[in-house]
């Protein structure tokens, strides 16, 4: 009797520790999941702002193209039937207005800018 309360003892904490994640780490269909699900998302936001597959694609790099592209085409049909126009961007300038800016001339009397001088830290 004695032998059996001490397996018992042992294996029980091994029984409860079995559906556990030991490392805290997400599972990798969970995870695949989640990268999709977030790339739907990103594309479906891009349709809606206007802007253009290839624009989204530059703008999310990290971003799974397929699942942005599928966002992308779910919102499209979406907007399509419910006759949705798309909403103007109020963050970050497009892709298309960066290049124009930097496309621009400079005036010849624009002095170069100094760089700011760096603070000394105190030891």
């Amino acid at each position: 009797m004695p032998r059996s309360l001490h397996l018992t003892a042992l294996l029980a904490p091994l029984a409860l520790l079995a559906g556990c994640q030991l490392m805290g780490g997400e599972p990798a269909e969970a995870q695949a999941a989640r990268k999709e699900a977030e790339g739907k998302a990103i594309g479906g936001a891009c349709r809606h702002a206007g802007r253009a597959i290839e624009d989204c694609f530059v703008l999310n790099k990290r971003a799974d193209k397929a699942a942005l592209f599928a966002g992308w085409r779910e919102m499209n049909d979406y907007m399509r039937e419910n006759k949705i126009d798309a909403v103007a961007p109020q963050g970050a300038a497009a892709p298309a207005e960066v290049a124009a800016k930097v496309d621009e001339p400079v005036p010849e009397d624009a002095a170069p800018k100094k760089p700011a001088k760096a603070r000394k830290q105190a030891s």
